[in-house]
């Protein structure tokens, strides 16, 4: 994340230069309007970035849906692709970097994902 800038400008930034670089729809659901900083801000920026790499390189989608909530019971991060999705208990790199980075700071990474419907990362801080 450049200096000066907040978590939702950042994540909004990275999303509108994903979405034109490889031509899929992004949905954005929600965003924080409460600045988040530091150690919890990076750990949420690798983790966006990850998981629409992984979205990028492995899904087949055409639309991504996210949300970004902060509130009284915490953080929570959705990211959500309509791509081929895999078969229940795979994991990979991305996966395990996703949810090590959230663990750093004291949060959580559930991976749902179905054949043929897709799949969803909600983390939650």
């Amino acid at each position: 994340m450049r200096e000066g800038r907040s978590l939702a400008q950042a994540v909004e930034d990275y999303l509108t230069e994903w979405s034109d670089r490889t031509g899929l729809t992004v949905e954005v659901w929600a965003m924080p309007k409460e600045n988040v900083t530091g150690p919890v801000a990076d750990a949420v920026y690798a983790v966006v970035r990850e998981a629409l790499a992984n979205v990028e390189r492995h899904s087949g989608a055409h639309t991504l849906s996210f949300a970004l909530t902060t509130g009284r019971g915490g953080l929570r991060l959705t990211v959500s692709d309509n791509g081929v999705g895999f078969a229940p208990g795979r994991t990979g790199r991305g996966i395990d970097t996703m949810k090590r980075r959230f663990s750093e700071v004291g949060g959580t990474i559930t991976v749902n994902s179905v054949v043929g419907e897709g799949t969803t990362v909600t983390g939650q801080i």
